[in-house]
């Protein structure tokens, strides 16, 4: 077949573009930006767009099937010639759905999380030895691509966002996938732009629950006052299965899964990787792996990209990167690393880069956010409010909406020379954001700071 992906430089479509290539499909694409490693990958696999822009000329009677991204507009011209010519035009979660429709789909949403467990059950399944074909929304040890489709797998294991899936589908991503095995990991605010109310958006993890196919599980989070009434609500012919915690001990900074006389060492730690671990363990139960394999692959696990990722360390230090960008990510994050280890001192910097973040309406959700930590620093670009078309924001507001005793700056160049200066002397550098702090280049500074 031949596929056009319009919008084709991001994370998800990127990789898309890729699987259906290693597939042996036909593709093109565009894009007005492609960044690497975007740019590097499509080029190495010879799909990379010879100009960016967007060229309605390349949108032509025999494409079989036109995958829009969330980037494009709904006055995109390469969309417009699409729907023009009548050509069939999808989203890239109903391309998902409409792949995998024979296959057992496992599907892990909620607002935070969800990324982790999916990695986690992909680990174990490569682990075990098994088939299956997936999405996942960060790079993950092991695996080339965050997409991947298969004629042979029988299971397909999905992240699901609950962001809306295109220009022209303001539904829910993840309200495609229709999953025979849901997870749901914990409710807290986000993306205001789509969900201006907390009740709304709730609802939309309410609607996934009830799209759930007939005779299938949601494995959610017990501690979530918004789960559990999603919970007890459940249709009569699903099982819900609650979960905490998977139980642990800690010791010289190492956590260890606790299962019977056993102790399993763990790469990874915090209450939130505690609670991902054991909500991955049910699906893994459900998909009829062995708790012995489970807990095996486990001690390997090592996380993914930007999810709690060490950059680096020496024996007294370490440099940390997570995408904690919204209140509920933020106090997790930093309260699992100031607990992992009690006898350092920790700096926690984090970027206002989302649009909820930047919104001075959203601003006072984040109050005490960062209170674990030592020394806290909230950075945010002006530059990146103007191209978000968001009313400015001063680093007073910032300051009195954390609530605590955090330094507040907004000029790129500051915070790159206060980064570059700081002594890690027996010191933990945590960097929280979905950005990069205006261009740093976190593995070089890292090096950087644990070698002087």
């Amino acid at each position: 077949m031949r596929y056009h992906l319009i919008a084709m430089g991001g994370a998800v479509m990127h990789n898309l573009a890729l699987a259906l290539h290693d597939l042996g499909e036909t593709v093109s694409g565009s894009d007005d930006e492609i960044f690497d490693p975007a740019k590097s990958r499509l080029q190495q696999a010879g799909i990379l767009p010879e100009s960016f822009g967007w060229f309605p000329d390349k949108i032509t009677s025999d494409l079989d099937l036109i995958i829009l991204g969330m980037h494009a507009k709904a006055d995109n011209p390469e969309l417009k010639r699409a729907l023009e010519l009548g050509l069939k035009v999808v989203s890239f979660p109903e391309f998902l759905f409409e792949k995998t429709q024979e296959k057992t789909r496992v599907v892990i949403g909620g607002s935070h999380g969800k990324t982790t467990i999916t990695s986690m059950i992909m680990h174990v399944l490569r682990f075990a030895g098994v088939d299956f074909d997936y999405m996942v929304g960060a790079q993950v040890e092991g695996f080339d691509r965050m997409v991947r489709f298969s004629n042979e797998a029988s299971v397909a294991i999905f992240e699901g966002d609950e962001y809306l899936s295109s220009a022209l589908d303001p539904r829910p991503k993840f309200h495609w996938y229709r999953p025979h095995v849901a997870v749901l990991s914990g409710v807290a605010w986000d993306h205001i732009n789509v969900f201006p109310r907390f009740e709304q958006y709730v609802d939309q993890f309410r609607i996934f629950s009830d799209l759930i196919e007939p005779n299938g599980r949601l494995i959610y989070f017990e501690g979530d006052e918004h789960l559990r009434a999603i919970g007890k609500g459940l249709r009569d012919d699903l099982t819900g299965i609650p979960y905490q915690a998977h139980p642990s001990s800690t010791s010289n900074g190492v956590s260890y899964l606790l299962q019977g006389e056993q102790a399993y060492p763990l790469q990874v730690f915090g209450e939130h990787n505690l609670q991902n671990i054991q909500a991955a363990h049910h699906v893994i139960r459900s998909l009829d792996i062995p708790d012995a394999v489970f807990y095996e692959a486990m001690t390997h696990f090592k996380g993914a990209a930007k999810r709690m990722q060490l950059l680096g360390s020496n024996e007294h230090s370490a440099v940390y990167l997570d995408f904690a960008h919204s209140p509920s990510k933020l106090k997790a994050t930093v309260k699992a690393l100031r607990e992992q280890f009690p006898e350092r001192k920790l700096i926690a910097c984090m970027e206002l880069h989302t649009y909820s973040s930047l919104n001075r309406e959203f601003l006072s959700e984040y109050k005490g956010s960062m209170e674990p930590a030592q020394e806290a620093l909230v950075f945010f670009d002006r530059s990146v409010l103007a191209l978000k078309r968001l009313p400015d924001i001063s680093k007073e507001e910032v300051k009195e909406a954390f609530a605590s005793e955090v330094s507040v700056m907004n000029d790129a160049a500051e915070i790159r020379a206060f980064l570059e200066s700081l002594q890690l002397d027996n010191t933990n550098l945590l960097l929280m954001s979905s950005g990069n702090f205006s261009g740093i280049r976190f593995d070089e500074l890292a090096q950087h700071l644990l070698n002087r």
